[in-house]
């Protein structure tokens, strides 16, 4: 066995939870990901934007990457997160503009 990869929670308890990872995670990159209804373009973009409305920080960084890998452009994350940026602060209370 490989040794656990401590980067990520997820990768971290991979080795130990097998049968849990494959769970988890076949309906989503095997169906929901591969539905062809939306691109995995868009799906990535909804993806980021959704984990920055929940503020899970963590997860982040490897979607960034996913979305990157899916064509979305550094440009267009860098727009829809400083867009969400505006109605995030009105949810946080927490004024971006005078």
């Amino acid at each position: 066995m490989e040794p656990p990869d401590f980067t990520s929670p997820r990768e971290a308890a991979r080795p130990f939870t097998p049968k849990l990872s494959a769970l988890s995670e076949s309906p989503l990159y095997d169906k929901v990901w591969e539905d062809a209804d939306l691109s995995k373009r868009d799906r990535s973009l909804i993806t980021v934007a959704a984990l920055v409305c929940l503020g899970r920080m963590d997860e982040l960084p490897a979607h960034l990457h996913r979305a990157i890998g899916n064509g979305v452009t550094e440009t267009e994350l860098a727009a829809a997160i400083t867009h969400l940026a505006f109605y995030l602060a009105s949810r946080l209370q927490f004024p971006l503009r005078q």
